[in-house]
């Protein structure tokens, strides 16, 4: 995976500067599909078979996105051109990724994958929410998700940071003092 991110900085740093002073989450929101586009088996197969034209593969990618009637569009057809010339297909969903922290950074916001052991809805999100605001220093935006093996609490993890109170850690944490 290092060798993924490596490939992918400098395309997604790139991308940053072009679209800033723009609509950060459009782009955004078009890197992510064309991830996902990427990420297809069928797409993957073409790319893959040395019989077919970077350029069919490229009016594939463009066939399946939504391009804006601005000044962004020839952009976004450049950066296509680029990846399937480079045969870089396979690092859109790394460049789409590092693209969104760049984003967040600059807006500073960061992404909280949040597990928790029940739904969380309502009033206990919201202030859930404020309290790791508060923690970690900087606006989430969270992404919920429902893990029964937790047994109870919640794991959350922003950037590199790790914040967790389940049950789940609780009990290994005391085997592991019991055993020793």
């Amino acid at each position: 995976m290092a060798e993924l991110a490596t490939l992918a900085r400098p395309y997604a740093e790139a991308l940053f500067q072009v679209a800033q002073g723009s609509d950060l989450a459009a782009w955004s929101g078009r890197l992510q599909q064309l991830a996902q586009m990427a990420s297809l088996p069928e797409v993957r197969a073409l790319a893959a078979n040395p019989k077919i034209e970077h350029e069919q593969i490229y009016e594939l990618l463009l066939s399946g996105l939504a391009l804006p009637a601005d000044e962004s569009a020839e952009q976004i057809k450049n950066f296509v051109r680029i990846i399937t010339g480079a045969h870089r297909l396979q690092v859109l969903n790394e460049i789409a990724a590092q693209f969104e922290a760049l984003k967040n950074a600059s807006e500073g916001a960061a992404d909280a994958l949040i597990a928790s052991a029940f739904a969380l809805e309502g009033e206990a999100l919201s202030s859930l929410i404020l309290a790791l605001e508060r923690k970690f220093g900087c606006k989430l935006k969270p992404h919920v998700t429902v893990d029964p093996a937790l047994i109870g609490g919640i794991c959350v993890t922003v950037g590199d940071k790790v914040h967790d109170t389940s049950v789940r850690t609780r009990l290994a944490q005391m085997r592991s003092v019991l055993t020793a």
